[in-house]
């Protein structure tokens, strides 16, 4: 896969990842503004216009071949996550909290080591039908480290490019408590990290583009 017929938010966003930048610096290589990246995440359904689409294919064009291979890799998991999901199923939903505290984010380190390589992640828990990604956010980061926060903004959703998981990524601010691994069953540890140093406990390439931008933010 080579060519993109049409890009959408979700294809764009994929490129954006691919490239290894942030919402700014995405930005600033297409020659838009922030804002219009920032949609793009808010909505992966949504469809560039025209002279949208052909800054795209210029920046996929011009792109190294490891930034290609990338992004060829990701569209090929993202199709297949699509093409295998059951025919009137629900995708499966997370809420994933970036919770920040001054100069450091929050981290849990997981019991079980994914097939993919990826142990230290941010709280997360699984969105279940009828319920508030807002909710699970603040209730399962308490449950799994002890810490209270309260969600800021939503930040964007995505398609894990790794595990095929719908992603609802919600930027948080720390209120109270000591960060403890309070889910001994899932997780072998919970840190705080220096924003800054993210990258060594997380493959840079899996993080979610906007996250990225906020970890970089007073760093």
């Amino acid at each position: 896969m080579d060519a993109i017929e049409r890009w959408t938010g979700r294809y764009a966003c994929l490129l954006q990842s691919a490239l290894r930048l942030s919402n700014e610096q995405f930005a600033a290589k297409l020659g838009i503004g922030v804002r219009t990246v920032a949609a793009w995440h808010a909505d992966e359904n949504v469809v560039p216009r025209g002279e949208m689409q052909q800054l795209l294919d210029t920046a996929h064009e011009q792109a190294s071949a490891a930034a290609r291979q990338r992004f060829a890799l990701m569209m090929t998991r993202d199709r297949a996550s699509i093409e295998q999901a059951p025919v009137g199923a629900q995708a499966l939903r997370v809420a994933i909290a970036v919770v920040i505290r001054e100069s450091d984010v929050l981290l849990v380190c997981r019991r079980d080591v994914d097939a993919a390589g990826i142990t230290w992640q941010f709280p997360a828990g699984v969105i279940k039908p009828g319920a508030k990604g807002e909710t699970i956010t603040v209730r399962e980061t308490l449950d799994e480290t002890g810490v209270h926060c309260a969600v800021r903004r939503h930040v964007g959703n995505r398609v894990h490019p790794v595990t095929g998981v719908l992603c609802e990524y919600f930027l948080c601010e720390y209120l109270a408590g000591e960060a403890t691994n309070t889910d001994a069953v899932e997780n072998v540890d919970v840190m705080w990290v220096p924003r800054n140093a993210v990258a060594r406990f997380i493959p840079v390439d899996t993080i979610f583009p906007p996250i990225l931008a906020v970890l970089e933010e007073q760093t």
